[in-house]
């Protein structure tokens, strides 16, 4: 299903030549890599946010109820599905002045494998402490910032000279969109009940 995820944590040049032999279509990516790695994050929160609840700093834990968190664990996901859509199409664009411009396609594969260890680190919602969350959310973003570093040059076939001009840009976007993502979840499983209830 997710065979590629141990090979981009742990020997992440030789997995993206592996990924690049494959061929996979974006279709078949969303349904055995991206689908089931974007309900990691929701569903997390959804048990975390109904069993413990979200708690800023030493207050009062802010606990869901579960209808509550269905709707936001459904716009959670399909914001982090459109996420990775997004930047796809924003590597794309950035990759418009090389000569041997990689598909719309293939960035859209090269986004959701990037965004591997970031939707891994989501695993931490089960138990949603913000300052848990935020170190999770670093580390996730770190090692995300490597995979790109490291694939700009063996996946989308680009200079490594150039790639790495291309995945500073690439990161301060997705940063941007990460921060976006970030705040509205945070606004969405921390108030809730005073959103939507």
């Amino acid at each position: 299903m997710i065979n590629h995820v141990w090979g981009l944590l742990a020997h992440p040049d030789r997995e993206w030549q592996q990924i690049r032999r494959e061929g996979e279509t974006v279709g078949h990516f969303f349904a055995h890599h991206v689908a089931f790695l974007a309900a990691i994050p929701v569903v997390a929160s959804l048990v975390g946010t109904t069993t413990f609840g979200w708690r800023f700093g030493g207050g009062e834990a802010h606990v869901l109820d579960l209808p509550t968190a269905v709707v936001l664990a459904v716009i959670s996901y399909a914001l982090i599905m459109a996420a990775v859509v997004a930047m796809g199409h924003v590597i794309h664009w950035l990759a418009r002045r090389y000569p041997d411009r990689p598909s719309a396609n293939r960035c859209i594969l090269f986004a959701g494998y990037v965004a591997t260890p970031m939707l891994l680190s989501g695993l931490v919602g089960f138990y949603p402490l913000v300052w848990l969350c935020a170190i999770a959310g670093i580390v996730g973003l770190a090692y995300s910032a490597y995979l790109l570093y490291t694939g700009i040059p063996s996946f989308l076939n680009i200079d490594q000279r150039e790639g790495f001009i291309m995945s500073g840009s690439t990161l301060a976007i997705g940063v941007l969109v990460l921060e976006v993502l970030m705040a509205t979840t945070v606004l969405m499983w921390g108030y809730g009940p005073e959103l939507f209830g």
